[in-house]
């Protein structure tokens, strides 16, 4: 379903992954059970060509690193249409993924889900149309995209996602790239000459790429290159995993800037450069394997840096530094794969000139309210909204899955009460109780 751009709707969702999914279930459930005038009209614009969740590292086997529980839809209402087990349901494996014993279904499962979800829900959803500019108008914002269409709305909901983060210096090609698009790169690789493939990072993504390489590529050797002395395990205690809950979003929002680091820093191993412990296990039985047998294929290069890579006719010359000795080994490789992470998109990335109007801290970060609205010092009446760009003011949720369902629920509820307050100011002029220009504009600017 495409948009409509002849009227204004309450909210326009600029990015359609699973958070912005989650806000469209959300409002449209709520849409179903509330009064006329509280509903919600929402279009969301998306820059893909369909729905997509991190389509290059759906790897055979690997499982989500949350509960299922914790889907788009269940903890804001264990009722919900959309959750995973009525996914499980349509789709007639609810038995057998209950017998599986499991709370984390596989990544490519939790894919479908997701998949399934975007064809269910009943908003307007433009795919393949990428923005290029937001601005604001003084009552609505103007969201256009690549065809020159455009869409307007009087909130907008920023879900611009994450983008891959390389070391500085590194020049992206065919065969030096990041795990975002994995699958897709490996299909555009050229044979192997060397039989050498090297990986770059110590989190859980970058030991799942080297084991899903060393399994693929049977006969070539497989380098894991990361800075640390070894892969680190991820906490996922259940008391650790209180960081993700709602009241910890709360309790993070509330702290003071010296507590919320505090709290990054005590609970950073339950998402950054961690490892689940079965995967750790894993990798070590096999790089022990070999050195038994005396076939090393598998070389996991801790404490070392990739000191330089270039590209070349044939392949990458790599060359690895290991910190304590500075010994270094020179590799001619066919690919480098960098699993360093990401980092989210700017406000000015996906704003533009309007980014600033948004107020920012002395890092230069957006200040997001508890209801994940940036705060524009009045300089313009809509709402503009994050779903991303907050872990430093609502915790490590900020990219996460965890917490989609409850987010969402917050929102929809922040969109019903402006739309009030708009709706009461509205009533103030036509009714005359704000008698002059400056005296209508100081109510609206209020809003």
């Amino acid at each position: 379903m495409s948009f409509d751009s002849s009227a204004p709707v309450d909210v326009v969702g600029v990015g359609f992954g699973p958070s912005n999914l989650a806000l469209a279930i959300a409002i449209s459930e709520h849409n179903e059970q509330a009064d006329p005038a509280d509903r919600i009209t929402a279009s969301f614009v998306e820059k893909q060509l369909r729905f997509g969740w991190h389509r290059g590292m759906l790897l055979p086997g690997t499982t989500m690193q949350i509960s299922f529980l914790k889907d788009l839809a269940t903890q804001r209402d264990v009722c919900s249409e959309f959750s995973f087990l009525k996914y499980l349901s349509d789709r007639g494996r609810l038995t057998d993924f209950i017998n599986q014993q499991s709370f984390f279904p596989t990544r490519l499962e939790f894919h479908d889900y997701l998949e399934w979800a975007a064809g269910k829900v009943d908003l307007p959803v433009t795919y393949g149309a990428e923005v290029n500019s937001v601005t604001w108008s003084g009552d609505t914002f103007e969201v256009k995209v690549s065809d020159s269409r455009s869409v307007k709305g009087r909130n907008v909901v920023l879900a611009g996602g994450l983008r891959a983060k390389v070391p500085d210096g590194v020049r992206l090609g065919q065969r030096v790239f990041h795990n975002h698009r994995l699958l897709q790169h490996l299909q555009e690789l050229p044979p192997l000459q060397h039989q050498r493939l090297v990986v770059v990072g110590a989190g859980q993504s970058a030991a799942e790429v080297a084991a899903y390489l060393h399994e693929s590529y049977p006969d070539a050797e497989i380098h894991a290159v990361f800075g640390k002395y070894g892969y680190t395990p991820a906490d996922d205690s259940p008391y650790a995993n209180r960081i993700f809950d709602p009241d910890g979003v709360v309790d993070f929002h509330q702290s003071s800037e010296e507590l919320r680091a505090q709290l990054l820093s005590y609970h950073r191993g339950t998402n950054y450069s961690a490892v689940d412990p079965p995967l750790i296990e894993e990798l070590y039985r096999r790089e022990y394997g070999e050195r038994v047998s005396g076939r090393r294929r598998l070389f996991v290069r801790g404490a070392s840096e990739m000191s330089s890579v270039r590209e070349t006719d044939t392949g990458v010359a790599v060359r690895v530094t290991h910190r304590p000795s500075q010994g270094v080994d020179d590799l001619d490789c066919d690919a480098v794969v960098f699993a360093t992470g990401f980092e989210p998109t700017g406000l000015g990335d996906l704003l533009g000139p309007l980014a600033d109007a948004c107020d920012v801290d002395d890092k230069g970060r957006p200040v997001v309210d508890r209801d994940y609205r940036v705060a524009t010092s009045g300089k313009i009446a809509g709402g503009i909204y994050l779903q991303g760009n907050t872990e430093h003011t609502h915790g490590l949720t900020s990219t996460l899955l965890s917490n989609l369902a409850v987010r969402s629920g917050e929102l929809v509820e922040s969109f019903v009460a402006t739309k009030r307050s708009q709706a009461t100011a509205e009533r103030a002029v036509h009714t005359g109780d704000a008698r002059t220009e400056g005296e209508k504009n100081l109510v609206y600017q209020s809003l």
